[in-house]
């Protein structure tokens, strides 16, 4: 009778005892948290009736939760971190971990742990997320070669947080194939692109954390030449030197021959050529014909070509009875005009002296 009678003593005892004992709650867990580098968050978690149980703060891999880095227990730092440090309060039960010098490493998910038993535990989660500047991605076009009429895809991608906006503009805001001076989105596409289309374009990626990023996106258009003549009739005296132009545009460069009576032209003592490049797609071809004479009068064809086509223009060399200077007269046709012009204005002067008197006698 006494042991039964104990036994039942012990019972009640555990069992009021079991009664009293309140489970452990978070009652409080910080928000998510958006921090810029370099800054400092305190994360903080509440436990009410905790005292008796161990409280963690760890970082969790959602790729691998077995790889959850645990960073504290109760009161004491675990890792040895002096970027990271806990401060717990006792009058209000609150764990608080602070991580100075934020870095992008650090973003992630952050849980409290209450833990109960082996198998038990209560958790509460807050996610640390960091400003980070926009960066543009590798799978971003560099740089682009069409051929006139193809369509062309321009691709532009960043990373940072938050989320880059993408847009595009041109080379001294000129306007887009699209339309306007700002296109707005990750891809720009031109249908048909054009010649004029050419240059450079901008990628820029904008998040306000920063200056933002932009890349530069060469577009290069190959397209049949285009030849124009900047005087298509020329006149000079003979036996003067006069140059013949024409102002190519193509690209690829193309090959650029001067032709007359079917004949193409090459360096000699009669014709000097020269071809100047004064960007990818323009050329400025020159033909001197030195010293004039009767049969290089008449037209002169300026061809150019290159995989894509071909384009010709002419200039008309024609005589005229007076020397222009400039552009091509040498000195020595600058000294043979003048002796001319004074030899000219003698013989006249001359003739009116003479002609003076005679009346004066008559």
């Amino acid at each position: 009778m006494h042991t039964s009678t104990a036994i039942t003593i012990l019972a009640g005892f555990v069992f009021s005892l079991t009664a009293g004992q309140r489970n452990p709650t978070i009652s409080y867990i910080s928000r998510e948290q958006i921090m810029n580098i370099g800054g400092t968050v305190n994360l903080e978690c509440s436990v009410q009736y905790g005292q008796d149980y161990p409280v963690l703060w760890v970082k969790l891999d959602p790729t691998n939760p077995s790889g959850s880095l645990t960073l504290s227990s109760s009161s004491s730092m675990i890792i040895r971190e002096n970027r990271f440090s806990l401060r717990y309060d006792t009058a209000s039960s609150t764990y608080t971990l602070q991580i100075k010098d934020i870095q992008e490493s650090d973003v992630g998910v952050y849980q409290c742990q209450v833990v109960i038993n082996i198998s038990n535990k209560i958790t509460a989660d807050v996610s640390l997320l960091v400003r980070i500047p926009p960066v543009i991605a590798d799978n971003s076009t560099r740089s682009q070669i069409a051929s006139e009429g193809m369509s062309v895809k321009l691709e532009c991608y960043a990373g940072g947080f938050p989320r880059p906006r993408i847009f595009w503009r041109r080379e001294n805001n000129a306007i887009l194939p699209t339309g306007g001076s700002i296109y707005r989105g990750n891809v720009l596409i031109i249908p048909s692109v054009k010649k004029e289309d050419r240059g450079t374009y901008y990628c820029v990626a904008d998040n306000g954390v920063g200056k933002g990023a932009r890349r530069n996106i060469n577009v290069e258009v190959e397209f049949a030449p285009v030849v124009r003549t900047p005087r298509p009739r020329v006149g000079q005296a003979l036996n003067y030197d006069m140059d013949l132009e024409c102002h190519v545009e193509a690209y690829p460069p193309p090959a650029i021959k001067w032709v007359k009576d079917d004949r193409e032209i090459a360096n000699s003592m009669h014709y000097q050529i020269a071809n100047f490049a004064t960007a990818d797609e323009f050329t400025d071809s020159t033909v001197r014909v030195i010293t004039i004479e009767k049969n290089q009068y008449g037209r002169y064809i300026c061809s150019a070509q290159n995989k894509l086509g071909s384009h010709r223009a002419t200039v008309e060399l024609f005589e005229t009875p007076v020397p222009i200077c400039p552009p091509a007269c040498s000195e020595y046709h600058y000294t043979a005009a003048a002796d001319v012009v004074k030899s000219f204005s003698l013989v006249a002067f001359s003739a009116a002296v003479g002609a003076l008197i005679v009346y004066a006698t008559s």
